[in-house]
């Protein structure tokens, strides 16, 4: 029994000390605790969905869940051959040139209007703060932040580690102007040497004028947010980029739920929708859309085109790598909302809504 305890007690205090690192940021006090608890959505000491959104659906549970990952296997999970890419100059893009470029997962630059955005970028080719325990495809990092420009607006949509890597966000300090992202998620940022001027925090439903007539308004997403044991103390949203020619909605991680339809509503019709479509299990439906979902809030959205992301990357659940994009182009059949659908590094033209895309997955095993 002694042998146990001790056992046990050098497992704890290994975990505490690993998780002291620099990577798992630092969750907000102080002042900036202050104005999270001013914040409608900041209620019992965490922030709330709109609704109530259980991690793990009912019928299941977290210890059959852990389980499954740990020790089963689901076929296909991987490529087992490199993900065909297209490496764009980024450097070289005209700044006249409205266009984006998608990194996998949930990454990807955005230019227009003149202006640089860069979003949840993952360039260390890992999606844990355990090394090496959730490697990227082979073929999908054929970036890394050397090939970044310099970026006027880095958006993060909340603190998961597949949204905000150390790695990364180190690799880019210098190149960043000006950082937006959700209530408390600036404490990771100070922690890690920005500067606080650069960093703005936002609640959902606020609006920040940007130049070259841009907006970029917050919005809420249907998620839940945290890079340690405790959860929900930093704010998860999705972003409204809206120009004086093009709306583009920034989903970043959501289930599905009323606020796709309350913000079609109230923005009218988007250019482009950027939606989760991926990493999706009935286990977890509520914070993670399936493929019908998605194109759904495409629809209440009023997406003239619809971008599904946070796949061809990582994994993250136990379907197969491919099984996103198959469903939701099946799926789509019926309802007939055009799809960006690039390769990775492949330039979607912003200006040009009747660009074609191969299905670039198909005979990859």
């Amino acid at each position: 029994m002694i042998i146990l305890i001790s056992v046990l007690i050098i497992c704890v205090l290994a975990v505490f000390l690993y998780m002291r690192q620099e990577k798992f940021g630092k969750a907000p006090g102080g002042a900036r605790l202050e104005v999270m608890k001013q914040s409608p959505n900041y209620k019992d000491g965490k922030f709330q969905n709109v609704h109530f959104t259980p991690t793990i659906t009912e019928g299941y549970s977290m210890v059959e869940i852990t389980y499954g990952f740990i020790f089963k296997k689901f076929p296909r999970q991987k490529p087992t051959v490199n993900l065909p890419s297209i490496k764009t100059d980024l450097h070289q893009l005209s700044i006249d040139s409205n266009v984006l470029v998608w990194f996998g997962h949930s990454s990807y630059f955005i230019q227009v209007n003149g202006k640089r955005f860069l979003i949840d970028p993952v360039f260390s080719g890992n999606a844990s703060p355990i090394p090496n325990s959730n490697k990227s495809f082979t073929g999908s990092d054929i970036y890394t932040a050397a090939d970044m420009p310099d970026i006027d607006y880095l958006l993060i949509t909340h603190d998961h580690y597949d949204h905000l890597d150390y790695e990364t966000i180190m690799a880019l300090k210098g190149k960043v102007k000006t950082v937006i992202t959700g209530l408390g998620v600036g404490s990771h940022f100070e922690r890690w040497g920005f500067d606080p001027g650069m960093i703005l925090e936002k609640d959902w439903n606020e609006s920040i004028k940007a130049d070259q007539g841009i907006t970029i308004h917050t919005a809420p997403a249907r998620h839940f947010s945290g890079r340690g044991f405790t959860r929900n103390n930093t704010l998860w949203l999705s972003f409204i980029l809206q120009t004086p020619d093009f709306k583009i909605y920034l989903g970043g991680d959501s289930g599905y739920d009323t606020h796709f339809a309350e913000i079609g509503k109230k923005f009218g019709e988007f250019d482009l929708a950027i939606l989760d479509n991926g990493q999706y299990n009935l286990a977890w439906q509520a914070i993670h859309m399936l493929p019908e979902e998605g194109l759904k809030a495409a629809g209440e959205l009023k997406a003239k085109r619809l971008f599904p992301v946070h796949s061809s990357k990582f994994v993250l659940a136990q379907h197969p790598w491919d099984e996103p994009l198959i469903k939701i182009t099946e799926l789509n059949k019926k309802i007939g909302i055009p799809l960006v659908t690039p390769m990775i590094g492949e330039p979607v033209n912003l200006n040009d809504e009747k660009q074609a895309f191969k299905q670039w997955w198909k005979d990859i095993e």
